[in-house]
């Protein structure tokens, strides 16, 4: 019987509505994509199938075009959706009638556009210019190319990826920007990362794990890894209740008078300085009434006084574990019990100077005692619309009721919590909500708090030079363009406000700022240096490392990899020995980064990162090359600070309530095994390149030695303490 042959219905909707199953109103272009700006893509002829309708014009998707690579200008402005002044009317009938072999024809209206057209042309040789220097090429020449690329109007995310390899670099922020991004970004982590996910029963695609004994410590490490599972679940099954609404009034009572005097005068000795939250006379006076009237006061006093002890607490020597785990139990309570206070109260009962103190206060203890630390982004929103409520976005010389006293607490403040929005949005990777041109307040006047009462009617600030109690803020505040800047360029996704050049100039200006702050406070206060350098140092780490991880590929990424390793070598300095005995002599700053969660921990998993990525680069550069068995500079001060490193993360583990994920301790216990064994294949003649079994042996019992603690770090699965995120590790999440 002879088959019939069966007629289709032309598909009339575009592509994108077919795709994401929409309706489409036939339109050029459609509603749905006009809405989403995406490409709108008609089917115009397919073989075999019958095609009803006038001819009218219709576009190429981008993927098609993509597809076919562009080798000219003008496929190029096709490819990017401009228009191209070789398409004429007689061409568009042409290519009509050929479009029953070809497929469908990009159709576009005809511009006269030469400008744009010599300017692709100078890119396309550029970019062979390039391609013959395999990576060499001069900075000349890719300043030139980056500018041309400026001038099309950033039409390189359309481009074939030949050209978008060496034109104007972008960020590209959903795949590469995000914190598992730290290690999967460059090849010099595949082992460990091939590691980590054999040892999570996930296949890694790599021959060498399948091996014999690399299989065997890959079983023993996985069984290791889900006992200290079940441990850290059942410790933290035994952590007291953070919910003060389950114990109403209980634990809200400080400790001693002696003991909390001490905490308190630590707290203004060291997180006040870069926080100006509080002003030191009127909070002291309150703090004694507190003590002398404990049943007469109010409950936002009790809460202020509270968290203040508790924040001091943390930079305490308790003297023992026990004592020490004690009081973060004790201040968890106490944070929770403050936000439950300003939850129960009305709207506007907290928008007033004291409910934003309390806030900022509760954030910054949630900050140091890993209490929901890394997801404080979202309570920054609220904090600064808030703050914007009451009009703290406004200089005070716009408020002539407002007295002298006020308005300089009010400026405080307002700096403060612009610390706490940048920091937030730098620890969730997301957009910071503020932008400069969204208030005037004038930084804090340069005085100390005992130049300031409630009678003053005229300040008389001392001179910039002078270091006063509001120094560092100030110094902060400088900062605060640029480092706001970097935190918009991390979270845009325009591609025309993600240039290199322009991290570039971002980074020349943060640099400038911590030049300016290393002359002006190298005598000040270890502490209050330590703390500001963390605070802005940072934005470096995070601006550069993504650039840094292509540093080996392209020369021009060099910069990069010197400013994200001279970044993260400064912020671990001051614990790493024997720089630590001379940056931290009292020991107060690594208290706190053992002790801290949320920007405390972000910061030095950043520098971490950084540091083992240039140790594994180095090593590998030296082994191939053949230097390696010749010279250990600087691979063997990098390997210290990896040790140091590892010594540091046993301690935050064993520390109370700071740790229960020996996820870091195994990780650096990984990064040092692979650099001893691409040591001991430079060393004999039977071993070769790293990728051998041999390496990946040693990967996987170094895995095996820091799950357990092992690694150098002595520290068992009974010894752990604080936050865990095992199921991420397990389920596919990132690993650091």
């Amino acid at each position: 019987m002879e088959g019939t042959r069966r007629r289709r219905r032309p598909a009339l909707s575009c592509h994108e509505c077919q795709r994401r199953k929409v309706r489409c109103d036939h339109s050029q272009p459609c509603g749905p994509c006009a809405r989403h700006k995406a490409q709108c893509v008609y089917s115009r002829f397919r073989p075999g199938v019958a095609t009803q309708g006038p001819a009218d014009e219709r576009v190429r998707s981008p993927g098609d075009s993509l597809a076919n690579t562009a080798t000219s200008p003008e496929q190029m402005i096709h490819i990017s959706g401009l228009p191209s002044p070789s398409l004429s009317r007689a061409g568009i009938a042409a290519s009509e009638g050929r479009q029953g072999e070809e497929g469908p024809e990009v159709v576009t209206e005809a511009h006269n556009v030469p400008t744009l057209i010599d300017l692709l042309r100078r890119i396309q040789k550029l970019e062979e210019a390039v391609s013959i220097q395999a990576g060499a090429a001069d900075n000349a020449a890719l300043n030139a190319l980056s500018e041309a690329a400026d001038r099309c109007g950033h039409v390189a995310p359309q481009h074939p990826p030949g050209l978008q390899q060496h034109r104007h670099p972008m960020l590209n922020k959903p795949e590469d920007w995000d914190k598992r991004g730290w290690l999967t970004g460059s090849p010099e982590f595949s082992a460990i990362m091939s590691c980590l996910d054999e040892i999570g029963e996930r296949d890694s695609k790599n021959p060498h794990f399948r091996a014999p004994k690399a299989r065997a410590l890959i079983t023993q490490a996985t069984e290791l890894l889900r006992s200290c599972k079940s441990i850290a679940k059942s410790i933290r099954l035994d952590q007291p209740a953070r919910d003060y609404l389950t114990f109403p009034g209980s634990g809200l009572v400080p400790p001693e008078r002696e003991r909390s005097d001490e905490m308190v005068k630590l707290y203004f000795s060291s997180f006040e300085s870069t926080h100006r939250i509080l002003h030191a006379p009127t909070f002291l006076a309150e703090y004694q009434k507190f003590w002398d009237h404990p049943h007469t006061i109010t409950e936002e006093l009790r809460h202020k006084v509270l968290l203040v002890i508790g924040i001091g607490s943390s930079v305490y020597q308790h003297g023992d574990i026990a004592a020490a785990q004690r009081n973060t139990d004790l201040v968890q309570q106490w944070i929770s019990a403050a936000q439950a206070r300003l939850s129960a109260m009305a709207e506007r009962e907290r928008l007033d100077i004291t409910g934003l103190q309390i806030r900022c206060l509760a954030l910054l203890a949630r900050q140091i005692f890993s209490v929901d630390g890394d997801i404080f982004w979202v309570s920054t929103g609220s904090l600064i619309h808030s703050a914007m409520q009451i009009g703290l976005h406004r200089d005070p010389k716009h408020l002539p009721t407002v007295s002298v006293f006020q308005a300089e607490i009010r400026r405080r403040l307002w700096a403060t919590i612009l610390e706490l929005v940048i920091q937030a949005s730098l620890v969730a990777w997301m957009p910071p909500r503020i932008s400069l041109d969204e208030f005037d307040t004038e930084p804090p006047s340069n005085i100390n708090d005992d130049d300031l009462a409630e009678s003053t009617t005229a300040l008389h600030p001392h001179p910039p030079a002078t270091l006063t109690s509001t120094s560092l803020q100030r110094a902060l505040l400088a900062s605060f363009p640029a480092r706001l800047a970097i935190a918009q360029l991390l979270n845009t996704f325009h591609p025309a406000h993600r240039s290199y050049n322009l991290a570039l100039t971002l980074t020349t200006q943060l640099t400038s700022s911590l030049q300016s702050q290393a002359t002006k406070f190298a005598f000040a206060n270890p502490f209050h240096r330590n703390l500001l350098d963390y605070l802005t140092r940072r934005f470096l780490i995070a601006l550069h490392f993504p650039f840094s991880l292509h540093a080996r590929g392209n020369p021009m990424f060099h910069a990069s990899h010197r400013a994200s390793l001279d970044a993260a070598l400064a912020l671990l300095a001051p614990l790493i020995p024997p720089e630590a005995d001379r940056l931290d002599p009292d020991g107060r700053f690594g208290r706190l980064v053992i002790l801290g969660g949320g920007l405390f921990r972000d910061g030095i998993r950043g520098a971490t990162a950084v540091v083992c990525l240039a140790l594994i680069s180095h090593t590998e550069t030296q082994l191939t090359t053949g230097s390696l068995p010749l010279t250990s500079l600087p691979r063997a001060a990098l390997k210290q600070t990896v040790r140091s490193l590892l010594a540091r993360a046993a301690e935050r583990i064993v520390t109370p309530r700071a740790e229960t994920s020996v996820r870091r301790h195994m990780y650096l216990s990984m990064v040092l095994g692979l650099v001893g064994a691409m040591e001991n294949a430079s060393s004999s003649p039977s071993s070769s390149l790293p990728g051998r079994v041999e390496v990946e042996e040693a990967v996987a019992r170094a895995a095996r030695e820091g799950g357990g603690g092992g690694g150098g770090g002595g520290v068992g699965v009974e010894g752990f303490g604080g936050e865990c995120a095992w199921e991420s590790f397990f389920s596919g999440g990132g690993f650091y």
